[in-house]
């Protein structure tokens, strides 16, 4: 057993909207993190209005809120990783610019919400703009599933053009995923150093799952936590890890509302207590 008393667990700081459902943002960010044994601190860029069919309603936090938040756990705790999730305007979008460029060494992991699984638009045009012009450029790893990387670039023909464009905005590792593609196994891609290095085939779930995307994100950025090592060598078992855990997540899933289905992020909890 780890004794946390004199060994705290590294804090990963996720920086999301509020999802009342459970499944997505936050509630999807500190369940993730906490299962993979890290201290989440959780910053609000938004409330949101949504269940498990979609987002209703978007009312994001003021620029000066969400710094006052994230400054606040920053000069306290020395976070190890940073996980952003829904941004919200294009103000935050510069304050989270403010932000992490005056905290370079902290790893980041920036998942791209433009839209709710449900189909709702939260991203505009300048809002997308401002991901690429200002965020990309100090980001680690982005995780686009195949739709969000085709906004992000869309001058690209192919997914591994737009990986190309992604990374040359600045990013230094893009892993873009398969689910929306019409495959029979989803094949998720991750590129760096202009060029594809690895690709990864996971069995196609039944049925739509809410927040899988945010899981993803959240597991990247809490096993980087714990090592924070960004050389392709080590940063390679984290990248894979964070997708067995998040499609052990998914396959264990379960529906609680009318719509989409919610990973179960503490999968292992439940496969123990039955074993018990």
């Amino acid at each position: 057993m780890t004794d946390f008393a004199s060994s705290p667990p590294p804090v990963v700081m996720t920086v999301a909207g509020n999802d009342p459902s459970g499944g997505a943002g936050l509630a999807a960010d500190i369940t993730a993190i906490v299962s993979l044994g890290c201290h989440p601190a959780p910053v609000v860029t938004a409330l949101t209005v949504q269940d498990t069919h979609n987002v209703h309603a978007l009312l994001p936090v003021e620029p000066v809120q969400l710094l006052a938040q994230a400054r606040a756990v920053l000069e306290d705790m020395p976070v190890a990783a940073i996980k952003i999730g829904l941004i919200g305007s294009v103000e935050n979008a510069s304050a989270l610019h403010t932000l992490l460029a005056a905290y370079p060494g902290i790893p980041v992991v920036l998942d791209p919400i433009l839209t709710a699984g449900g189909g709702a638009e939260l991203a505009n045009l300048k809002l997308l703009n401002a991901v690429r012009v200002l965020l990309l450029p100090l980001v680690t790893i982005l995780t686009p599933n195949s739709v969000e990387a085709r906004r992000l670039a869309p001058e690209a023909d192919t997914l591994d053009a737009c990986a190309m464009a992604l990374l040359g905005h600045g990013c230094r590792y893009v892993l873009i995923t398969g689910g929306h593609e019409p495959t029979g196994e989803v094949i998720n891609n991750c590129y760096g150093n202009n060029r594809l290095l690895e690709s990864y085939r996971w069995p196609r779930l039944p049925g739509r799952h809410h927040g899988s995307g945010c899981t993803l994100a959240a597991a990247i950025a809490a096993l980087l936590a714990q090592g924070r090592e960004l050389e392709w060598e080590t940063l390679s078992s984290v990248v894979r890890r964070a997708q067995d855990y998040t499609w052990h997540a998914l396959q264990a899933g379960y529906q609680t509302g009318g719509g989409q289905l919610l990973p179960n992020r503490l999968f292992w909890a439940s496969a123990h207590r039955d074993s018990a």
